[in-house]
């Protein structure tokens, strides 16, 4: 078999099982482990996949829409799906924090007219968009703005989110795995990330299916940090059921 097709192999067996394993590849390959492994290495340089341990796991579907102006029209309709179950998890007086993600904004946009909350961003449309909204507070964690993304970061927005003890914080997700947590592609994204973890009581991450399963780079949190994690299918659905099994709730 060429490489080629090795490669070929390797990514649909990916897209089947989110995962794959030196010992079974080489097995289905009739080649050796080394083989294998320099595959995945190679794969892993073209950003086909994220390599770890003994194998590789998926990158995430979004992984090469950085921009936010592209990212915000994708699975739009499970985006207000998901936000709606978001919504119904505030109360009056909440303080809450929303991220650079397109489902965060999809979120701000449902917030219903009378709701009295103050809501923390450091994502600019977010910010833009409720400053006309009646009732609820807003801040808007100042710092550079990265403009691809729509958000502001550095070391200006640290400080101020770690002055900060939120009721809980909404995260979009890049990638969530049972073994590598939350994780996202981008080094600064993901440390404002980490200072946003720990100024909250709460985590919910706010997740399309197609990116259960999958990881980047750059870690935000371990699994077990995380509270509650809303998607736009049933939670029932097999593919949460290994996030139900440690204690999470699903939405």
């Amino acid at each position: 078999m060429l490489k080629e097709e090795r490669f070929e192999y390797i990514l649909q067996k990916l897209v089947n099982n989110k995962k794959v394993t030196l010992p079974e590849l080489s097995e289905d390959l009739q080649v050796s482990e080394d083989t294998i492994r320099r595959d995945i290495e190679m794969l892993s340089q073209k950003g086909r996949l994220t390599k770890v341990r003994g194998g590789a796991i998926p990158h995430s579907p979004n992984q090469f829409a950085n921009a936010y102006n592209d990212r915000i029209h994708i699975l739009e309709h499970d985006k207000q799906i998901i936000a709606a179950k978001a919504v119904a998890l505030l109360q009056p007086g909440q303080t809450i924090l929303l991220d650079g993600g397109t489902t965060t904004f999809a979120m701000a946009s449902l917030l219903p007219p009378g709701l009295a909350i103050t809501v923390v961003t450091n994502n600019i449309p977010v910010a833009a968009l409720l400053a006309c909204h009646p009732t609820i507070e807003v801040i808007l964690a100042g710092g550079k703005v990265f403009k691809s993304l729509q958000v502001t970061m550095g070391m200006e927005t640290i400080r101020l989110l770690e002055q900060l003890r939120v009721d809980i914080y909404f995260t979009g997700i890049c990638s969530l795995h049972t073994d590598f947590g939350i994780s996202g592609p981008d080094y600064e994204e993901a440390d404002i990330k980490k200072t946003m973890v720990a100024s909250a009581n709460k985590i919910v991450a706010l997740t399309t299916l197609n990116k259960i399963g999958t990881a980047e780079p750059f870690h935000i949190c371990d699994i077990d940090q995380l509270d509650t994690i809303i998607t736009e299918a049933d939670a029932a659905n097999p593919l949460l059921l290994p996030f139900k099994n440690l204690s999470i709730e699903i939405i």
